[in-house]
């Protein structure tokens, strides 16, 4: 992916999620919404570094993870909106995006759940002997959980294909980093478990793409699991339901001043009749995306049961 690829990705997503924001305030996505705008740098970067048959494990942050890999704007909004259209047919909505066929396996809404779901599908892809390599992104938050070193401990004494990808935005739901965990020195923590492990700087998207390219031709090369930490900052609260008290507004300024956009923009110096038609072809990609989801139909209500409960008869005729 070129830098100019890397650009244009990266305002798909700050675009659309500004459009869902859009959206949630006037109720036509409802439920939870945790968005991504100011951590772009950290997805655009490492998906650049997949195979189209590697597999992906995202948190509920994930509605660019799920862009970038390769699910259409339109059924990801599709989701949001809660319609048949959707990616999980409306019902999983913001937290539970999920295709198959892109090896996107979510969204999870449980903190550090994704990790021992990305542990599974690298134990597999190595006892299968399949080339695949599995990336999970994870914040920090989720380094306070036990599943986040069960799955440490087993990737690394199996030696799995695993790439642990860490977006430390420094306050998890709402908690600084330096208040929870008595060490922040978050890669020593996964060298601990004897994986190589280092940091980059997540507001740079050549950075990230470089570190993550390293990472993956590791794993990918039989080196078993490494851990990336991408020092990162989300530009809005950690949700829409978030009044954001414990944060001082002038350091959320402070790290605007190195929106990872503009700081590639700097770098490339695009002239400005191109970034206006890049982002008048973005805005169309978006906005069809909400017409589609508007005139998306909902899910037949008696569906409803479906995939949720199996009569007893149906259950006892199984195990009979």
């Amino acid at each position: 992916m070129n830098e100019r690829e890397l650009l244009r990705q990266m305002l798909r997503v700050r675009r659309f999620e500004e459009r869902c924001v859009e959206l949630y305030t006037q109720t036509k996505v409802r439920g939870f919404l945790h968005v991504y705008i100011g951590e772009e740098a950290v997805a655009t970067g490492v998906m650049a570094a997949l195979n189209d048959d590697d597999s992906v494990v995202a948190t509920y942050r994930e509605h660019g993870h799920a862009l970038l890999r390769g699910m259409s704007a339109r059924s990801v909004m599709a989701e949001m909106y809660g319609k048949l259209t959707g990616c999980s047919r409306g019902r999983g909505g913001s937290m539970h995006l999920f295709d198959k066929d892109l090896n996107f396996y979510g969204g999870n809404a449980i903190v550090g759940g994704g990790l021992p779901t990305a542990v599974g599908l690298a134990l597999a892809d190595k006892m299968q002997k399949r080339d695949r390599v599995t990336v999970c992104f994870f914040g920090e938050g989720a380094m306070a959980e036990g599943e986040f070193h069960e799955s440490m401990n087993l990737a690394e004494l199996w030696q799995l294909p695993v790439l642990f990808v860490c977006e430390n935005n420094l306050y998890a739901m709402g908690t600084a980093l330096r208040r929870s965990e008595s060490e922040t020195n978050l890669p020593m923590k996964a060298a601990s478990y004897e994986m190589p492990a280092w940091s980059v700087d997540g507001m740079d998207v050549l950075a990230v793409a470089d570190s993550a390219r390293r990472a993956v031709d590791a794993v990918r090369g039989g080196g078993g699991p490494h851990f990336l930490e991408a020092r990162t900052y989300r530009f809005r609260a950690h949700s829409m339901f978030d009044p954001e008290r414990y944060r001082d507004k002038a350091e959320v300024e402070q790290w605007r001043e190195r929106d990872p956009i503009d700081l590639l923009l700097a770098k490339l110096e695009v002239p400005d009749d191109e970034l206006a038609a890049l982002e008048e072809e973005i805005r169309v990609e978006v906005e069809d995306a909400v017409d589609f989801a508007e005139n998306s139909p909902d899910e037949d209500v008696a569906d409803l049961m479906t995939f949720v409960y199996s009569p007893s008869s149906t259950v006892a005729g199984r195990l009979s």
